[in-house]
This record gives C-alpha cells, sequence and structure tokens, in this order.
C-alpha cells in the first residue's frame, strides 16, 4: 500500500506494525528543509524507514545524518580513521555475525542515549542478513491497564557490562578484526532511564526496556527484576509489532531509536556484508 499524503516522497508501508519504504529522494544531494521535515516526519511516523537505490560517499552520508543533529563518535566501537563517526560493520564470508544480533535498543547504557542510526549498505548477501524491528509504542499501547499503571513510575539501570564483556565482545579489542573496539571505563558504568517514555516530537508513550541492556529496575534486586524485565522484552518484541529489512546494495535505512528496538539475523556465514552506520546523537528521555 502506497500513501500519497506527504508532498515529495512516496511512502510504501511494510506491515501493519510499523516500517515504510521511501521513494522520490535522492540523498546524495542537498535536499530541501521541505522534503527532509517529510523524512523526519515519516521516521517518528513509522520508526523505521527505508531509500532504495542510493549511492552515498562518506561526506554526503555524514552530511545528511548530520540534518537530524550532532553525529556520535562511540565511546567503545571504533570508527573509521579518516571518519571517525562512520562505523564500517564489515561480516567477512566463513564468518559468523557478531554486532547488533539479538533485540536491542541501541546505546540505552548512555545518559542521552541515541536518537537514532542510519546505515548505508555497499555489499549485501543474495540471502539473509536482513534487520528487524519492533514498534515499541505498539508495545505499551498492548500492555493491560494495569501493567501500564505499575510501570508508570518505574525506573530501570541500564549497563554495558554484559554485552561488551561476552566472549564474542572481548574478541573485538584486540584491533585486528573487521570490527573493533576500545577499553572504556563507560563499560563498568550504569544508567537510569524511565521505563516507560514519552517521544519528545510526538508526545506518544514508548515501552524502554531491552534485554542486552536493561539489567534492573531501580529499588529491586537483579533476581527480583528478571522476571518482569524478561517478560517485557518478549511482549516488545512480539511478532505483530516487526517489520523486517531485507537489505539491497545502495539501500539506506533508519530508524528512531527511541521507539524501537532491532535485531541483526545471523544466517549468512558463507556470505560477506559490508554496512556503513553513522549515528546521531541524542537527549536525555523523559517520562510521561
Amino acid at each position: 500500500m502506497t500513501e500519497t499524503n506527504f508532498k515529495t516522497l512516496k511512502i510504501e508501508k511494510l506491515t501493519g506494525a510499523m516500517g515504510a519504504m521511501i521513494s522520490g529522494v535522492n540523498l546524495s544531494e542537498n535536499i530541501s528543509d521541505e522534503q527532509f521535515t517529510e523524512i523526519r516526519d515519516a521516521l517518528f511516523t513509522y520508526g523505521a524507514i527505508g531509500f532504495r537505490n542510493q549511492n552515498l560517499s562518506f561526506g554526503e552520508h555524514s552530511r545528511f545524518a548530520k540534518r537530524f543533529g550532532s553525529l556520535e563518535v562511540h565511546p567503545i566501537v571504533n570508527g573509521m580513521d579518516e571518519h571517525p563517526e562512520i562505523i564500517k560493520m564489515h561480516k567477512p564470508a566463513g564468518t559468523a555475525a557478531s554486532f547488533g544480533v539479538g533485540w536491542h535498543t541501541d546505546n540505552s547504557f548512555f545518559e542521552k542515549p541515541s536518537l537514532g542510526s542510519i546505515l548505508y549498505a555497499e555489499i549485501i548477501p543474495p540471502v539473509g542478513g536482513d534487520t528487524l524491528f519492533a514498534n515499541q509504542q505498539l508495545a505499551y499501547q498492548h500492555l493491560s491497564e494495569g501493567l501500564k499503571e505499575t510501570l508508570e513510575g518505574l525506573v530501570a539501570i541500564h549497563s554495558a557490562q554484559d554485552a561488551y564483556t561476552s566472549p564474542s565482545a572481548l574478541e573485538k579489542y584486540d584491533g585486528d578484526g573487521p570490527i573493533s573496539y576500545k577499553k572504556s571505563e563507560i563499560v563498568t558504568q550504569s544508567v537510569e532511564h524511565p521505563v516507560i517514555i514519552q517521544h519528545p516530537v510526538t508526545g506518544k508513550k514508548a515501552l524502554y526496556v531491552n534485554s542486552m541492556f536493561t539489567s534492573h529496575f531501580k529499588g529491586w534486586s537483579v533476581e527480583e527484576s528478571q522476571p518482569l524485565i524478561e517478560y517485557l522484552c518478549a511482549h516488545a518484541t512480539r511478532i505483530d509489532f516487526q517489520c523486517r529489512f531485507r537489505w539491497e546494495k545502495g539501500m539506506v535505512a533508519m530508524w528512531d531509536n527511541r521507539i524501537v528496538q532491532h535485531a541483526a539475523l545471523n544466517d549468512y556465514e558463507q556470505y560477506e556484508r559490508l554496512i556503513y552506520r553513522i549515528t546521531v546523537n541524542g537527549d536525555t528521555l523523559k517520562s510521561s
């Protein structure tokens, strides 16, 4: 189904839950303010959006991303030497995918979690390597009234400790692989975020916990927190809240990190994949 209520864009919804492919725009150009506003509105409306048949230089990729805000230089994951804001997500053929695998919200262990990421696909496997997204506004809406009331004032503790000290993560600290990490104190730190957040632009509420970085609830023990966190994370990624991006060479995809979770699939070990990622800095998350 194509939606035509945008003046400069054509919008094709991916599922009833979220996601859209956008045509009618060339991101290598210095797009107009009107068209950028419509892209931004589409991002906040559909949660994750894609653009096929793009051809971006590193500079053009960064220029487009800067329209959304300042660009992140990740404190752990090394960027490119010439473009530290760009992470070269390269998975060689014959190796398992180990970056971004599993449901999560990017950098929820930051005091100001990322607004979102913008990815540009250079080398894509003939099959596999898709990315899944799940709508956290729908996840909130489908909670019972009683659970909404319970969660409304709850605060969760987020940490990178487990994710960045796992066996597959520790291998990346030597700097020899296609993706490399550097030591950072942020791995041992923790931050607090509301369990229910309010989108700063639309005002809509969203569930904000994820299995990769959410440790426990403030004032609760880890053991007390675990059953509810496991339930919420399973609920948050229900199949009826999802859409799926099938990558193509030249595709640009981006998502609103505050209202979606995502997961990279590890089902293309025999193939190479190369995608470049830029992430836009975000702001402090607010409760309703």
